[in-house]
C-alpha cells in the first residue's frame, strides 16, 4: 500500500472515499463541519436523526454527497474527546481499515488526523496510522494451497496535515512507519512458520538472504564446531537432543562510525521447545514453535534499521536451536560449563532458553558494545505477573531501562519493570555447581533474569521477556511482531540523541 500527505480542504479532494470523524455526542470534525457546509447540512442532518452518534466503532458509508469531489464518504465514530488517547486513536484506525475493506475503494483520503490525541503531534498520528494500517492488512496464507481470496484492495491511503510546513516531517514519518511495518511484518512470518520450515539452518539462510547486496551488513554463522571452540557448553547443552544443529547467528549493520559502540541485541531462538527431558504437556505444544520469536525480532529490528538507513552501528546475535527430547539429550541434574567458564547444574530442561543467551551474552562482549538487550519468550511466569499486554524488562543499568520505557510509550509497545535485587539472586544456589538454572516458582521471571545476569556484568544490559506478548493464541493464533517497534524506537532515538518526545 503506498502511503501519501497531504495538506487541503476535504470539500475539494478526489477520492475514491473521503474519511471524515465524528465524535460523540454526535459532533463533526473540523473537516466533517466542512463537508457539511458544502453539502447544505446533510451530514448534520443525518448525525441530528441518529444514524451515525459518533461512538467508538461506529462507521457509516455515504454515496454522491453533494458539494464533495469524493465518490464516498465515510463517517468514523471514535468516542467523547476526553477519552481519546494513544491506544483509542489505533483502535479508530483498525475501524477505518475495516470500513474500507468492505467500502470496494482502492484509494482513500483520510481526515482523522483532525482527532485530538493528548501529547501527541501530526507526525505520531501519520506513524500510528500506518503502522495500525499494515497491521490490519497481514496475513499469513503461505503454506495454504488455496490463497484467501481479495476483493478490491486499498491501494492508496493519503493522510492529512493541518499545512504545508507538516509535510517534509509528515513524509519522514511516512518511511519510518513503512521500515517498522516491514520489520514487524518479516518478525511475524518466521514466528508463524511451523517448525519443520524454520529450523535453526533456515534461519540462519534468511539472516544471510538479508544481507545479500547490502554494503552495511555482514552476517556470520557459527557451527557447533565453532560453538565447543568457544567452550559455548551451556548453549550446546540444548542441542544434544536434536538432530538439527544449532547455529550461532551474527549481523553486524555499520551504519555509524567505525569506532561507534554498537547496540547488541540478543534474540533467543529456539525454533521448538517440547522441554526436552522435562517434556511439556501436549496442550497447546504447537505454540512452541512461537519459542523464537526473540530471534525473529531481532532480524526484523536489522531490517528495519537497514531500511531507514540508520547512523549506527547495531549488531544482532542469535542463539538458536531445537530443544527436544533424545537419547543424547541433557538430563535434570547435568552440570554444564558455560563459556563465561561458571558451571550450572540443570534441574529443569525446560528452562533451556537461558541456558542458549548465557552463552550468546558472553559472546557479546567481544564487541565492546554500548548497551545489550535480550529478547525473549523466556517465561510463563511473566505471563503470570503482567498478562499479554506488556513485555517485562529488567536490568543492570537504570538509564538503559528507563529509555526502553520511554521508547515502549513512544510507540505503543508497552514495557513494566521487575526488580532485579541481590535477594532473588540466592533461589539459584546449587549445592552442586555455580549456579541452577531454575530458582523455584516464586518469581520466576526474576530468577530467570538474575541467571542471565551473572553473564552480563561487564557492560550495560536489559532482559525483555516477550513471553505474554510475542503471539496471540486463540483464533487470533499468530505472531505479533513485538517488540520490533519498540526496539526500532529505542534505535531512533539513540540516533537522535534524545529520550523521547
Amino acid at each position: 500500500m503506498d502511503f501519501i500527505v497531504k495538506s487541503g480542504n476535504p470539500e475539494k479532494q478526489r477520492t475514491a472515499c473521503l474519511i471524515i470523524a465524528v465524535s460523540q455526542p454526535r459532533k463533526l470534525s473540523r473537516a466533517g463541519e466542512r463537508i457539511d457546509k458544502a453539502s447544505n447540512g446533510l451530514l448534520s442532518t443525518i448525525i441530528r436523526r441518529g444514524d451515525m452518534d459518533g461512538r467508538s466503532g461506529q462507521t457509516l458509508l455515504l454515496h454522491n454527497v453533494p458539494g464533495s469531489l469524493a465518490d464516498r464518504v465515510l463517517l468514523v465514530g471514535y468516542g467523547k474527546d476526553k477519552s481519546m488517547n494513544e491506544q483509542a486513536f489505533i483502535k479508530t484506525i483498525e475501524t477505518m481499515s475495516t470500513a474500507l475493506k468492505n467500502s470496494g475503494a482502492s484509494e482513500a483520503h483520510t481526515y482523522l488526523t483532525d482527532i485530538p490525541v493528548k501529547g501527541r503531534n501530526i507526525l505520531w498520528k501519520v506513524r500510528a496510522t500506518v503502522m495500525q494500517m499494515n497491521n490490519s492488512h497481514y496475513h499469513f496464507d503461505a503454506l495454504k494451497s488455496e490463497k484467501s481470496e481479495k476483493g478490491k484492495v486499498l491501494r492508496k491511503l493519503i493522510m492529512n496535515v493541518p499545512g504545508r510546513r507538516d509535510l517534509a516531517t509528515g513524509e519522514e514519518s511516512i518511511l519510518q512507519a513503512v521500515a517498522i511495518s516491514a520489520g514487524i511484518s518479516m518478525a511475524r512470518d518466521l514466528g508463524n512458520l511451523p517448525s519443520n520450515i524454520c529450523t535453526p539452518t533456515y534461519i540462519a539462510k534468511q539472516a544471510r538472504l538479508l544481507a545479500k547486496g547490502q554494503k552495511l551488513l555482514k552476517v556470520d554463522v557459527l557451527e557447533e564446531a565453532d560453538m565447543r571452540k568457544l567452550k559455548m557448553g551451556s548453549l550446546l547443552s540444548v542441542s544434544a537432543g536434536s538432530r538439527q544443529p544449532a547455529k550461532l547467528i551474527t549481523l553486524e549493520y555499520k551504519g555509524g562510525k567505525p569506532k561507534d559502540q554498537p547496540v547488541v541485541l540478543v534474540g533467543k531462538g529456539v525454533t521448538f521447545d517440547t522441554g526436552g527431558i522435562s517434556i511439556k504437556p501436549g496442550a497447546a505444544m504447537d505454540e512452541m514453535k512461537f519459542d523464537m520469536c526473540g530471534a525473529a525480532s531481532v532480524i526484523g529490528t536489522i531490517n528495519a534499521v537497514m531500511t531507514m538507513n540508520l547512523p549506527i552501528n547495531v549488531v544482532g546475535i542469535i542463539p538458536t536451536t531445537e530443544n527436544m527430547p533424545d537419547g543424547l539429550a541433557t538430563k535434570p541434574g547435568d552440570i554444564v560449563t558455560s563459556m563465561s567458564g561458571q558451571t550450572i547444574e540443570i534441574l529443569n530442561t525446560d528452562a533451556e532458553g537461558r541456558l542458549i543467551l548465557c552463552d550468546a551474552l558472553s559472546y557479546a562482549e567481544k564487541f565492546k558494545p554500548r548497551f545489550v538487550i535480550d529478547i525473549a519468550t523466556l517465561t510463563g511466569a511473566c505471563i503470570i505477573a503482567l498478562g499479554k499486554i506488556p513485555s517485562a524488562v529488567l536490568g543492570n543499568h537504570q538509564p538503559l531501562v528507563k529509555d526502553l520505557i520511554q521508547s515502549g510509550k513512544q510507540i505503543e509497545d508497552k514495557l513494566w519493570e521487575l526488580p532485579l535485587w541481590d535477594e532473588y539472586q540466592e533461589q539459584l544456589n546449587s549445592n552442586f555447581a555455580d549456579m541452577a538454572n531454575i530458582g523455584g516458582r516464586d518469581a520466576g521471571t526474576i530468577t530467570a533474569a538474575c541467571f542471565l545476569s551473572r553473564f552480563t556484568k561487564k557492560y550495560k544490559w536489559a532482559h525483555l521477556d516477550i513471553a505474554g506478548t510475542a503471539w496471540k493464541s486463540g483464533d487470533a493464533k499468530g505472531a505479533t511482531g513485538r517488540p520490533v517497534p519498540l526496539l526500532c524506537q529505542f534505535i531512533i532515538n539513540q540516533v537522535q540523541g534524545r529520550r523521547g518526545q
